[in-house]
């Protein structure tokens, strides 16, 4: 990496359907100096996710949408290379919305507020990215507050091999559910099921999802952590029991669609079984975030989570590397090397 140039992404469209490597405009420009209260970040990973392609739209969304020319934004972990604040020190490990670029200047009036990590860190650098981030943290409350599973119920999660579902999964099993992992090929369905310990996963692209279902699901399912939305959700709502819970996360199944699209036919069994949906973003728990990191590294150190990561070399493959959230060419927490990490 080039000390003295900071290279950036930035959004030059907006995308129409899926994303295309176009959206994106390269730059190069100077390192800027922290002033007084600002830190300098040098980024070491840049997490991948499917809210970026929210992010990138201009329909309502939870945040701001990115503006043409800004810099994309972005989860990144980094470390700490100069500080003009009396809270942050060299060689601070922190993360915080760094954006798609080198280097970036936080905790200034301009800049991007950040958080700093544990030190000693309870486990690897790169399960703050994934278990321990924003996206453990996302799995924790939107099964544990929102779907308040019990012991032998059923719990089904679309997306299962993400980085999202397959800590859900595994949460689940930590707390005596039966959990049943909807996934894209049946690579994925070995792993969920030898690995991370699923009871049962399907392969929603080769099978009967209604029938598959129903044989992996004899008692109706109690919980469905919602991921995709679409034609799963669809088929899911069908066998759902009295009282279901519903914890909506992600309905990345509909992110890259150029039309309307369709709401859940079987939309009248939230009535009948009176189901309980709520959407819910992780942000809306960031007070208890340090709750959820202290209980899953203690599950990750025992051996009761394990998580894969899928890590692409370079920042200037960032926008090639999206794409692979949406094709279904990746497994668990995807992420781009932008850095070294410090020894």
């Amino acid at each position: 990496m080039n000390r003295e140039i900071n290279r950036q992404f930035r959004l030059a469209t907006r995308p129409v359907g899926d994303i295309k490597e176009s959206d994106f405009e390269y730059r190069e420009e100077p390192i800027k100096s922290p002033q007084s209260g600002e830190i300098l970040v040098r980024t070491i990973y840049l997490s991948l996710d499917p809210t970026n392609r929210i992010w990138m739209s201009d329909r309502p969304q939870y945040m701001p949408a990115v503006e043409i020319g800004e810099i994309m934004r972005g989860v990144a972990l980094g470390v700490v290379e100069e500080s003009q604040n009396q809270n942050f020190k060299q060689g601070d490990l922190v993360s915080g919305l760094l954006g798609w670029q080198d280097y970036s200047l936080a905790e200034g009036k301009t800049g991007t507020s950040v958080t700093r990590l544990p030190d000693p860190l309870p486990t690897s650098l790169t399960a703050f990215a994934g278990p321990l981030g924003f996206t453990g943290c996302t799995a924790y409350f939107g099964l544990l507050d929102i779907g308040k599973p019990k012991e032998g119920e059923t719990v089904v999660v679309s997306a299962a091999s993400g980085a999202v579902g397959s800590i859900v999964g595994q949460i689940a099993k930590i707390k005596g559910c039966r959990v049943v992992g909807i996934t894209g090929s049946d690579e994925k369905c070995q792993w969920l099921l030898e690995e991370l310990g699923f009871d049962a996963a399907i392969n929603y692209t080769t099978a009967d999802l209604e029938k598959a279902i129903a044989q992996s699901c004899p008692n109706g399912i109690d919980i469905y952590f919602d991921n995709v939305g679409g034609s799963i959700l669809d088929t899911v709502l069908t066998k759902i029991n009295l009282y279901a819970r519903i914890p909506l996360c992600g309905l990345i199944s509909t992110y890259n669609a150029k039309e309307p699209v369709p709401g859940p036919f079987n939309y009248s069994q939230i009535l009948m079984q009176r189901a309980c949906v709520q959407g819910f973003i992780v942000l809306d728990y960031e007070p208890q975030w340090s709750i959820a990191i202290t209980e899953m590294a203690e599950w990750i150190n025992q051996g009761k989570i394990k998580y894969a990561l899928e890590i692409v070399e370079g920042l200037e493959n960032a926008p090639k590397a999206i794409l692979k959230l949406f094709d279904g060419n990746k497994k668990g927490k995807l992420l781009v090397k932008v850095s070294e990490e410090p020894d």
